[in-house]
């Protein structure tokens, strides 16, 4: 058998060279920019970690991700808590979440990590891709994996504060209180039940869900 395997490296070495002039069967490859014969180059990008041959899109590597990233390399930091390359105006200014980078977007089940598309940081800390961010934005408000809001909704509150001033409840549910869970600050209270929406007491929100029933006072009863 290992004569046979001699016998076939010296006759592939009498063929000369396949493919293209500089590349020879019998020989060990070494990936590189550009050719050693005649200078070609192969790639306006080249990584000698990934092997990643690739235009010019002001690339670099990150050796905490493990891959090369479209860059600039000074626009972005590399979270090591989130185990992700972030933009700088991230820094000191998101919530970290373990390894979050390496779970799947919750809207396209696609990975987060090693996608060419930018990965948007919820207030929450939860990763979406950007296009899945954008499309989430035309259906809802809220992180499809914890429900807090996705974005500052502060001006909305306000406004939905006026449409409740300006929406009085039937006689029969003006006294109704209910019990509420709140999805931004996840606190607990009591408040006044309306149609348009219940407001947290403890941050002003309106993203928030029935934790319990109907209280009619006693002398409504």
């Amino acid at each position: 058998m290992a004569a046979t395997a001699r016998e076939d490296g010296v006759r592939n070495l009498a063929q000369g060279p396949r493919g293209c002039e500089h590349y020879d069967r019998a020989c060990l490859l070494k990936a590189q920019q550009t050719c050693e014969d005649c200078s070609t180059l192969f790639g306006e990008y080249y990584c000698n970690i990934c092997h990643l041959f690739d235009k010019d899109k002001r690339q670099y590597h990150c050796e905490s991700c493990g891959i090369c990233r479209i860059g600039p390399k000074e626009d972005f930091f590399h979270c090591l808590k989130c185990n992700l390359c972030l933009a700088m105006n991230l820094r000191g200014k998101h919530k970290c979440i373990e390894n979050v980078s390496r779970q799947n977007c919750p809207i396209c089940l696609e990975d987060i990590h090693t996608s060419r598309v930018v990965a948007h940081v919820l207030p929450c800390g939860h990763l979406l891709h950007r296009t899945c961010y954008e499309e989430m934005l035309k259906e809802g408000y809220r992180c499809p994996l914890c429900m807090h809001s996705a974005l500052d909704m502060t001006r909305y509150w306000r406004q939905l504060d006026n449409e409740v001033a300006q929406t009085p409840m039937p006689l029969e549910y003006q006294n109704v209180t209910v019990d509420i869970l709140c999805n931004d600050c996840n606190g607990r209270s009591t408040v006044q039940f309306h149609i348009l929406g219940m407001k947290c007491k403890l941050c002003d929100s309106y993203n928030t869900a029935q934790a319990g029933g109907r209280r009619v006072p006693v002398d409504q009863q």
